[in-house]
């Protein structure tokens, strides 16, 4: 492939939701304003987290897929990611708010946090894993603000949605990052180790899966807290 290929990855995310972002079934534009704060906020969070694992040697990027640009020892690649992401994500969220009604789903306070428990214990047994004990936290973290600040984000089955089609392209496109090597993992610092398993889903590891949904999920969450603050409330 050529020499282009994460930045070629990254258009491709961003694409079609670009390509129909002025013209489609609803105006995916006029929701730029709590989208731009979503990224800026959530997007943020993540470079840093990004600025310092990649400083730990959690993992690194393959030269030969980047056009050598860097910003904070990032490959200015990387930090698109965490913009065309949300960008295309939010665009399926709003689909499903168009065409699907929502179902308000059970909600237990108690159930959430218990599961945040889960996902604390589990960092606490891997804690020696960097990559392993952050994605924990990050959606340990997750299921408490959720659950204590913003439970009808967990009550609907659209957000259940989004987070299932969200997870499509994140494999396929994830697996483009990890079967090339465009990004490649220390071994200690995610499950599996050196291992024959080397914990990994085909060539992604788990600990993407569970990143990726907290980001996403933290994304929408600041997405709906400014949505509501600065388009519903007009409406």
């Amino acid at each position: 492939m050529i020499e282009l290929d994460y930045l070629i990855l990254d258009f491709l995310i961003i694409f079609f939701p670009l390509l129909f972002t002025f013209k489609w079934k609803f105006k995916y534009y006029k929701f730029f304003k709590p989208l731009a704060a979503s990224i800026l906020i959530v997007g943020l969070s993540y470079i840093v987290w990004d600025i310092l694992v990649t400083w730990r040697g959690d993992w690194w990027f393959e030269e030969e897929f980047l056009i050598g640009v860097e910003l904070f020892g990032l490959p200015i690649e990387e930090i698109l990611f965490f913009i065309v992401v949300p960008f295309a994500c939010i665009f399926i969220y709003e689909n499903l708010v168009y065409f699907i009604k929502d179902k308000k789903l059970p909600f237990n306070k108690w159930f959430y946090l218990t599961i945040a428990g889960i996902f604390i214990i589990i960092g606490i047994i891997f804690r020696n894993q960097d990559y392993t004990i952050l994605s924990m936290f990050s959606c340990a973290l997750f299921f408490i603000l959720a659950s204590m600040l913003y439970p009808n984000m967990l009550k609907s089955r659209n957000y259940w949605f989004y987070i299932i089609l969200s997870f499509i392209p994140f494999i396929i496109f994830n697996y483009f990052l990890t079967s090339l090597i465009v990004v490649g993992y220390n071994p200690e610092a995610i499950w599996g180790g050196y291992g024959a398993w080397n914990g990994r889903f085909i060539t992604i590891p788990f600990e993407d899966f569970f990143y990726n949904y907290s980001m996403l999920s933290f994304y929408l969450m600041v997405y709906l807290y400014f949505k509501g603050k600065w388009i519903t409330k007009k409406q």
